[in-house]
Order: structure tokens, then sequence, then C-alpha cells
């Protein structure tokens, strides 16, 4: 016999404009048969945890121009990725307790098809919540966007925007293993720290505390060793590579900065998301005097390439070569007030929000 339960999810209440609010998601209980249809290929999952993701704001948005196939629609369901177990498949790629990743609903249960789901989880070693961020799309996004656009070489200089967070925190620590100088910005002092004492760069600094960034990035402090003051250095010689997650001001700060044939992955542009009117940016002729390749990209165009990743980044997990650092959020209850705080610098590092643990 067919079980109904309770299904509770996150609905976009209308298109948003400027920031968003708590108030612009509701929580519903709605209800769902807990049965495959007849001779249905789809899969059902029970979703275990979400991705909190700044892309999601985007979503959001009133349609304009080419439409996004992912957009959100008033009175809908949200969507981003996450992690589930399959209750059951038609599916012959998926049995009942499979562990996968993909693209799901902020719902308790979801009725998918196979398409959606993009990976099975193979390691279960490492914590379940990992597959939203370091070994989901975050970390394919930081490997892809550092090492496949980056091109990194060994004592290049390079700069992070956004560091602290659910990509920038990865691509510090590649760009370490790389043998790079490796500086990042974040928005408090809490996280410039972890910058520095739990991800290893070689410095950070609070953005909000500069009122000159072309003037921070360009820093240097002579070592005293009468003192035996540290020496500050940051970027006198430029940026070989910026790591591009927040876009506005700081882009045009790093283009005054960049070294010829620089490279800029354009991963994010987190500060022009909210903006009614985006900022312009000045400086980018900067990318033809300096020969900068700047490449924007997206986390799927790396998927082809996850076992490979997996190859590397595993190791270094179990040896505690790469931590990563999660901001955890319980029940769907909780989900607007993390999905919004990630617009206020609220989260310290990767925001998962945890629908259930098994």
């Amino acid at each position: 016999m067919a079980q109904h339960v309770r299904n509770k999810q996150v609905i976009l209440r209308d298109y948003v404009s400027g920031f968003p609010k708590e108030s612009d998601m509701i929580i519903v209980d709605n209800t769902i048969t807990l049965k495959l249809p007849e001779g249905s290929n789809d899969v059902l999952l029970k979703n275990l945890y979400l991705s909190c993701d700044p892309y999601m704001r985007n979503l959001m948005n009133k349609p304009q121009g080419i439409p996004n196939p992912l957009s959100y629609s008033p009175q809908s369901v949200i969507a981003g990725f996450g992690v589930s177990k399959v209750l059951q498949s038609g599916h012959p790629d998926y049995k009942e307790g499979d562990l996968v990743w993909g693209f799901c609903k902020w719902e308790e249960y979801s009725l998918v098809p196979s398409s959606q789901i993009l990976f099975k989880v193979e390691h279960t070693d490492v914590p379940l919540s990992y597959y939203t961020g370091i070994l989901g799309m975050p970390g394919i996004t930081a490997y892809g966007g550092f090492f496949e656009l980056g091109s990194p070489k060994k004592g290049e200089n390079v700069f992070v925007s956004a560091a602290s967070g659910a990509v920038g925190q990865l691509v510090g620590q590649f760009a370490k293993l790389t043998g790079c100088y490796v500086v990042g910005s974040a928005g408090s002092k809490d996280k410039v720290d972890l910058l520095k004492n739990k991800f290893g760069f070689d410095e950070g600094f609070n953005y909000k505390e500069e009122p000159d960034l072309n003037a921070a990035l360009k820093r240097f402090i002579l070592l005293e060793t009468n003192v035996w003051q540290l020496q500050i250095r940051y970027f006198p010689e430029g940026i070989d590579i910026y790591f591009e997650n927040v876009g506005g001001k700081t882009l045009d700060a790093v283009l005054l900065n960049m070294r010829v044939h620089g490279r800029i992955p354009a991963c994010g542009m987190i500060s022009q998301y909210n903006l009614t009117q985006p900022e312009g940016v000045t400086n980018l002729a900067h990318l033809v005097y300096k020969r900068i390749r700047m490449e924007g990209f997206n986390s799927a165009d790396f998927f082809p390439i996850y076992p490979k990743f997996l190859e590397f980044v595993l190791p270094h997990i179990r040896e505690g070569k790469i931590v990563y650092v999660e901001d955890i959020a319980e029940g769907l209850e909780n989900g607007p007030a993390a999905l919004v705080g990630l617009f206020s610098g609220r989260n310290v590092g990767k925001q998962v929000l945890v629908v259930a643990r098994e």
C-alpha cells in the first residue's frame, strides 16, 4: 500500500528585486506518495543535505532575455544542488539505498527524472555533507576554474576574492599545493584569520577596511630584522591569477595590478547580484594592454572531469592536506535565513542546509 507522508517545502513567494529577504520564501507542508508511478523511469529521493549558493539569487529574478531553464517561478519550490538517498528507482542506474548528488528541490522528498542526478556517492569515508561542497559543485568549480582556466605554475602570484567561501577556501589551498604565493580577501577579521591560520593562505585582508583597494593590493612592508616584524608583501610585482568571485570595485582594482599574460577565471560576481543597477568596470582596457585572459565558466563545464577531480582531492582530504569549513543550518524551516545570509556574509565557510541526516 502506498505511503502518504508530509513533504515540507521552501517556496518562492514572488520574483525578487534587490537584496533577498527571508519573507521572499515561505515554508509549506505538502504531501507526497512514497511510491513510483507505474512504469515510471523516475527516481524517488529522500533529500539529506542541500547546498546554499550565491547563484541561486539570480534564479529568483524575473527572466529577461534568454531564459535560464533553472529559473524559479513564483509559488514554486526552489531548487539547487543536494545530496539524497534513493528510496525507489525506475531507472536501471540507481537502486534503493544509493546515495547520489545532483539538482533537487528544497523539500523533504523529490520525484525526479534520472537526468537531474549527476553522480553516485561512491566514497562514504568522508562526511556526506562534503558532496554539497568540497566534493560537489563548489569543489569541481574551484578545481576546474583554477587548474583548467588558471593554468597555474609554481611560484606565481594568486589573488582570491570571497576567499573564505565555499569555492575560495579551496582555490587558495589548491594554489598553495601548486607552490604559488596566495592572498585572499574576506569581509571580517575572523574570516581573514581563517584564511591564514586554517587554510594556509600566505596573507589575507578585510576588504571592508580598505578604502583604496588598488593600494591594498600593492601593499609591501619591509622586514625589520631588529624587531623581527613579519613582512607583508601582497603584490608589488603584480598578480598572475585572479580567481574572481565578487566583481565590481574589486575587479576594477585587480585589473590595474595584473601582470602581462595574467589569467582571470571568472567564477562569480556576488557584489552585483542584488543591485538593480550593476556597477560599471572602468579598467577593462588592461585586458588588452597586458594580454590578460578573462574567461567566465559554469561548474557543469567540468562535470566530465569529475572522476579526475576526485582522484586529486580525496587523498588530500584523507591526509589532512586540504581542510574544509562548513556552516551548518538545521531544518528546511531555516533554509531561507541560511540562503539570505550568504549576501550579508553571515556564513563562515560553506553554507549547508540539513534536511535529514539519513
